[in-house]
């Protein structure tokens, strides 16, 4: 596959999960404010978009802000993963816009597929079956692949040069999906060209510099042959 702005035939694809494939991003901002609102803590609905694709530093520094002990801290999480459970059963998770469209032209172009989520792997696995892709990938690295590996998490290179070596390809053949700074920045760590399409969050000038940026798969798959 020739990608426009790449000089180099695109023959593997790597893509991380939430925010990206899914609209998972959506749902976890909403879980955080409902379950914000039942621990009767004051967080301001509009600071959870700080933990959307957010190293551990950030979510570390985001919890000591606003939480008054560990326990509240656990416990809000766990409250928030049990809802956005919830709604996936509900059938509220949902593909990104092209999503299906781009996965049915990759899969026709005999690409290699991996997927390399910094989510747990029950959810991983949860939400590709929802959803119905989990056919287009060759693996599904997660967090537990992170754990079990002693691997840095995003935005440090580990989890791509993994995925780089289960796919067997050069870099060079390879192309990174995402869609947040920190998984961008994860694609530069690794040498690896970033498509990123944005989801809840804006690109930053870091981001415009390395990635190529498109509003959503339908505008990637116009610059590809």
């Amino acid at each position: 596959m020739k990608v426009k702005g790449l000089k180099n035939d695109i023959q593997g694809l790597i893509f991380d999960m939430d925010g990206l494939l899914v609209d998972s991003e959506k749902l976890y901002w909403q879980a955080n404010v409902q379950a914000a609102h039942e621990f009767n803590l004051n967080i301001p609905d509009d600071s959870y978009l700080k933990l959307i694709g957010a190293s551990n530093e950030q979510m570390e520094k985001f919890y000591h802000q606003y939480f008054p002990n560990h326990q509240v801290r656990d416990e809000f999480i766990k409250r928030t993963d049990e809802i956005v459970w919830q709604w996936s059963d509900q059938g509220k998770l949902k593909l990104r816009p092209g999503v299906q469209k781009a996965l049915d032209f990759f899969d026709e172009q005999n690409l290699k597929m991996g997927m390399a989520s910094s989510n747990y792997q029950k959810v991983v696995d949860k939400f590709v079956w929802l959803t119905g892709i989990r056919q287009y990938f060759k693996f599904r690295l997660s967090y537990k692949d992170v754990l079990e590996n002693q691997l840095k998490p995003k935005p440090a290179p580990d989890i791509y040069l993994m995925a780089q070596e289960k796919l067997a390809l050069p870099k060079e053949n390879l192309l990174i999906f995402e869609d947040s700074s920190t998984g961008v920045m994860a694609a530069k760590n690794a040498g690896i060209n970033c498509v990123m399409i944005p989801d809840l969050k804006e690109p930053t000038a870091a981001d415009k510099e390395y990635a190529l940026i498109y509003d959503s798969f339908d505008k990637f798959l116009s610059q590809v042959k």
